[in-house]
């Protein structure tokens, strides 16, 4: 089979591989209809991500046809068009029983943190991902999801990953009617978020980004105010001026540790890797949030240590909340939500783009060309 092969940083390229097996009775194998590159996937082939290792294929956002189950999947059968969590989860163990599918303590040889993700690097499991025409799917009798009939796959592509990861952003962001939110990054993620926040009760969004076309898309999208940070001499100072010297009520960053803005936070986290990654816009979310506000971070940072303005967090009194999304527990209300016409994911897909000409695709959406927000690779046996 066709598939994604990472060679090192900024270097990808489609390959032959084996078609994967069943190797557990929960497996099951899915000949991949749709496979989207997700912009924590640029973290990889940026070479932001420990032990990302040579031969690896990406991809943690796929639908496709279920082919084969193991023996003890009984939910699922050959035909079913399913859609896969981006988290590996067993649906078993302590963690997976509180709903915290994304910190699964089974999927991932080094879950002391994060549980398994498909595609995502050693640190992550060591799972190939679903930028191919065929994956394995561990746990398939608890993570794959059958598309209901009436959904279009562009939308439930878009439910694995990028769509519950900006929910779960405004839901940890406990945003009450009438707040003030601000979404650092105007990417897929923090395009859903700036959505989202609007079905919790938002007042007013606003979204930071540094790349126009994006800025104009969550304009719309959102919708929200935007504001183009190298356009404004200091994002928290202007911050307090919008909202009255107070700031905001909810801060996000969906950005992590591939931000740009600052010389200092890109020579440590960037090009040194002294830290992991560029935390400017936590920075500025910390900074810009009132009093007593809450930060919530979806943006990824690697398991190394942040430099970040921890004395005023607490002097602020603020919250902290993060994690990677729960899939599995967010899929009804996303599902409802796409159902009833509150969010239309498949709004964000600018491309559409052969698995074949991955490394192009890579290459497009990493430096922002065309007006790429979200690229889609399609497989051909899709």
């Amino acid at each position: 089979m066709l598939a994604m092969d990472y060679r090192g940083p900024y270097r990808v390229r489609v390959k032959d591989k084996p078609i994967p097996r069943i190797e557990h009775p929960r497996d099951a194998i899915v000949r991949v209809t749709r496979s989207c590159i997700c912009g924590s996937d640029l973290h990889l082939y940026h070479g932001m991500v420990p032990d990302t290792r040579v031969g690896m294929t990406f991809g943690h956002e796929f639908c496709g046809i279920v082919e084969e189950v193991g023996a003890e999947v009984t939910n699922l059968k050959a035909g079913d068009h399913v859609l896969v969590p981006f988290n590996i989860a067993c649906g078993q163990c302590h963690f997976c029983q509180q709903g915290l599918f994304g910190n699964c303590h089974e999927s991932n040889p080094q879950a002391t943190a994060v549980g398994g993700i498909y595609g995502y690097s050693h640190t992550a499991g060591g799972y190939d991902g679903g930028q191919a025409e065929y994956a394995r799917v561990p746990y398939a009798d608890f993570g794959a999801t059958v598309i209901p009939d009436w959904m279009d796959p562009d939308d439930a592509v878009l439910l694995t990953d990028v769509v519950p990861t900006g929910y779960q952003a405004a839901e940890m962001g406990g945003i009450q009617k009438g707040d003030t939110v601000v979404v650092f990054g105007a990417g897929p993620v923090g395009l859903m978020a700036a959505r989202s926040a609007w079905l919790f009760g938002a007042g007013r969004v606003i979204v930071f980004d540094h790349i126009d076309y994006r800025l104009e898309f969550a304009r719309t999208f959102g919708p929200a105010e935007v504001y183009n940070f190298k356009e404004v001499d200091d994002v928290v100072v202007f911050m307090k001026k919008t909202t009255d010297g107070l700031g905001a009520d909810v801060a996000i960053d969906a950005v992590g540790g591939d931000a740009a803005g600052n010389a200092l936070q890109w020579l440590f986290g960037t090009k040194l890797k002294l830290e992991a990654g560029n935390a400017i816009a936590l920075h500025w979310a910390i900074n810009s949030v009132k009093k007593g506000g809450i930060v919530s971070i979806v943006g990824v940072y690697g398991p190394t240590g942040n430099m970040v303005p921890i004395g005023n967090v607490v002097n602020k009194g603020l919250t902290l909340r993060a994690n990677q999304a729960s899939v599995k527990r967010l899929l009804p209300r996303l599902i409802d939500h796409v159902k009833a016409g509150h969010i239309n994911p498949k709004a964000m897909i600018t491309h559409r783009v052969p698995l074949e000409d991955v490394a192009d695709a890579y290459h497009m959406f990493s430096a922002k060309l065309d007006g790429c927000i979200k690229p889609v690779l399609i497989p051909n046996a899709a």
